[in-house]
């Protein structure tokens, strides 16, 4: 079986997130490699001391990402930084050989994000892909498997929702995220829309156009130093977009990314209506997956109850409870299965896919400078 070591740089909560992952790969009945975890890069040495109680075998810790791309000890990595530095680091690690799975929205800006796509044009044996956890849970995986099979007939309408309330607090001090020269011009888009993207893009729906409504809802924030600093990036915001199936037809799409929704802890949602068959599903109830086929009579919305049936069998039991923990193994697995030669059931979000993310954010731009719909360019 294939070995893959690889290095984490960002030594924050996903970058814990993918090295506990890496800790419970027994929970996996038949994994598609072996990892190790050999390397740790992060800006702030404080963050070491987890990974060195946790993961005894690491061999590198620096606060320099080129130490780690210049080791022969590292084959793959995980990067999770800020937005301003994806295409810096994302093009040198390409660049050095090393395989990448990195955090959206894969560059600050589409500038960004096409130099990225041309460093990994030019590297075809390097793969790259861009980080989202929430197509792997198993309901999700079910209406990925109605999609493919063209289950749900002409498609009448897609929404597709990030929210959470983190930033309902006024008085939240501000971070890198609230800052447009750390986290772009994007805002919330940036930081959640890669998530809501996932499923309608690997489906082959291609957005056409964009009205946007963007939202700046808390203009200041503590700044940690006694004063207050002005919030610069969009907390909310809602697209309607013209989506066009793999057939040629169109229908509407409503794409929401909130950080202000009151309520919401963090709630992925999705619902697709068809003239054969619909189906919603939402994080808020991980197990429900509800389903409507039409078949001439009675339109019933049946309530399944989902197992826990991922596509990376695990030892947990199918009566239990499938979890983010959980979507992150999956999505991590699958990886790593593509670096083992074999093609995912439901892959990591491609280079192409992160790409037509940000055709539709810089069009959204546009959108609200305008008040206007905007063709994606």
């Amino acid at each position: 079986m294939k070995t893959i070591r690889f290095g984490i740089i960002g030594g924050g909560l996903m970058g814990r997130e993918i090295a506990s992952a890496t800790a419970r790969w027994t929970h996996l009945t038949e994994p598609p490699a072996k990892v190790e975890l050999v390397s740790v890069c992060s800006r702030s040495p404080a963050s070491f001391s987890w990974f060195q109680s946790n993961f005894p075998g690491v061999k590198q810790y620096t606060t320099d990402y080129k130490q780690v791309l210049a080791s022969q000890d590292v084959d793959a990595l995980y990067i999770a930084v800020p937005h301003h530095l994806h295409q810096e680091m994302y093009v040198a690690a390409i660049e050095s050989g090393k395989h990448l799975l990195g955090e959206k929205p894969f560059g600050i800006d589409q500038s960004a994000n096409q130099a990225i796509l041309a460093a990994a044009r030019k590297n075809p044996k390097t793969l790259v892909r861009c980080s989202s956890e929430f197509p792997f849970f198993p309901g999700v995986q079910k209406i990925g498997a109605l999609l493919e099979s063209g289950a749900f007939g002409r498609i009448i309408e897609l929404q597709a929702s990030f929210l959470h309330s983190s930033d309902l607090d006024p008085n939240k001090p501000l971070n890198w995220k609230r800052q447009v020269e750390f986290n772009g011009e994007y805002g919330v888009m940036g930081d959640l829309g890669m998530h809501i993207l996932h499923v309608p893009l690997r489906a082959g729906f291609v957005i056409q156009d964009v009205r946007a409504i963007l939202s700046k809802i808390i203009s200041h924030r503590p700044d940690g130093k006694g004063g207050t600093a002005p919030c610069k990036t969009w907390d909310n915001a809602t697209l309607l977009c013209t989506g066009r199936d793999r057939q040629g037809a169109d229908f509407p799409m409503t794409l929401k990314t909130h950080r202000i929704s009151p309520g919401q802890r963090n709630t992925w949602s999705l619902e697709i209506l068809g003239t054969k068959a619909s189906a919603r599903w939402s994080t808020l109830n991980p197990k429900l997956l509800e389903l409507l086929e039409y078949k001439g009579a009675d339109q019933t919305w049946q309530h399944i109850q989902t197992a826990f049936d991922p596509a990376y069998k695990t030892i947990t039991g199918a009566n239990f409870e499938f979890g983010f923990t959980d979507a992150m193994l999956q999505m991590w697995a699958a990886f790593c299965d593509e670096l083992a030669g074999n093609v995912p059931t439901y892959g990591c979000v491609t280079p192409e896919e992160a790409m037509e993310s940000h055709r539709l954010f810089t069009a959204a731009l546009e959108s609200q400078r305008n008040t206007a719909t905007v063709a994606l360019k």
